[in-house]
């Protein structure tokens, strides 16, 4: 059975119940604190699941990617926000690399002072800036 939220027009409490799709809209619905049936139905936060495909194209709009190779903060920002979206753990590496990127140091800086970060085949260096 679905759990439906209301609200209670009177007393302004909050309240749930559970009812069968049969029963919403047929059912009157009364407060339990005061007993009125002067009740809103409230709408709850919904949460949209997409596709890592779709995720992916929300964070890599060519628009987005203009000027980046430019702008290390940007970039930095840019790969936080992909490494989210991904859900995935990065690892330590790539959480160092975004906050210096996102300090604005230069790519190829940080290329130099972490010359390990290539050696798996997903390094800054594979980022072709």
């Amino acid at each position: 059975m679905p759990t439906y939220t209301y609200r209670c027009n009177d007393c302004k409490k909050r309240f749930e119940r559970f009812l069968t799709y049969e029963e919403y809209g047929k059912k009157i619905v009364s407060c339990p604190f005061c007993k009125s049936a002067q009740v809103t139905r409230r709408i709850d936060r919904i949460r949209i699941a997409k596709s890592d495909d779709a995720r992916l194209d929300d964070i890599t709009d060519p628009s987005q990617l203009e000027g980046l190779e430019d702008d290390p903060k940007a970039l930095g920002r840019m790969m936080r926000r992909m490494g989210e979206e991904m859900g995935e753990d990065v690892g330590p590496e790539f959480d160092e690399v975004v906050s210096r990127l996102e300090k604005g140091q230069d790519p190829e800086d940080i290329s130099r002072e972490m010359p390990d970060l290539g050696d798996d085949g997903g390094g800054i260096d594979d980022l072709d800036l």
